[in-house]
């Protein structure tokens, strides 16, 4: 390399270092913003007071099965979906357009997650909802497996992989959970009590 090269090059390496510390800090500072966005929206929901009671009252009650025993319970499908953070198909699930009145709880440990009450139709072909029964009946963990950050939900006790959570849903949360039917087991509002749910029964009494 010529003496004059090594001179031109070495002028410009200030700059150029400055150009990409400042192109990180501004990556890192819109993934960050996007990150707090979510993570705020998730802790704003206001879920019914009654609801959290409801939820504290039978959450020990469930407990997450060992592996063996839910390779031989599950599908596989179920197994992959809660276990491997699978993705089942969309419109091809059992869940996504039913219509009944009930709680939808975790396949793996029963734990109660969401109700009819707060599904709609979301044209996505899976199971969405405004918001869960309880607040703290989920985690939310970033997900990057895709070319953006996604939120990612879990459920508390069980820790099965439930679907991910979006900014897109209509009032009043405006938030939309979309989970894998393969996650979930339905529960109708008339075997409640029988399953020992009873303390659900409220939310379809209004």
């Amino acid at each position: 390399m010529s003496p004059f090269r090594e001179i031109k090059m070495n002028k410009w390496k200030p700059l150029l270092l400055a150009s990409s510390i400042a192109l990180g800090a501004s990556i890192y500072t819109q993934v960050a913003s996007e990150t707090e966005s979510s993570s705020k929206s998730l802790t704003e929901v206001a879920i019914n007071s009654e609801n959290n009671a409801n939820w504290q009252a039978v959450k020990d009650n469930f407990v997450k099965p060992s592996k063996n025993e839910l390779k031989q319970r599950l599908s596989k499908l179920q197994y992959d979906v809660t276990q491997k953070d699978a993705t089942e198909r969309p419109f091809k699930n059992e869940y996504w357009d039913n219509k009944q009145d009930g709680i939808y709880v975790d396949i793996v440990s029963g734990e109660p997650l969401f109700s009819s009450t707060d599904k709609y139709k979301s044209g996505t072909g899976w199971p969405s909802f405004t918001q869960p029964i309880q607040s703290n009946a989920l985690t939310s963990h970033k997900d990057r497996k895709l070319f953006y950050t996604r939120t990612e939900l879990r459920s508390r006790i069980a820790d099965s992989h439930l679907g991910h959570v979006f900014e897109d849903g209509p009032k009043p949360t405006g938030l939309r959970y979309c989970i894998n039917s393969a996650s979930l087991r339905f529960v109708p509002k008339e075997q409640l009590a029988e399953q020992g749910y009873a303390n659900f029964l409220s939310l379809f009494e209004k």
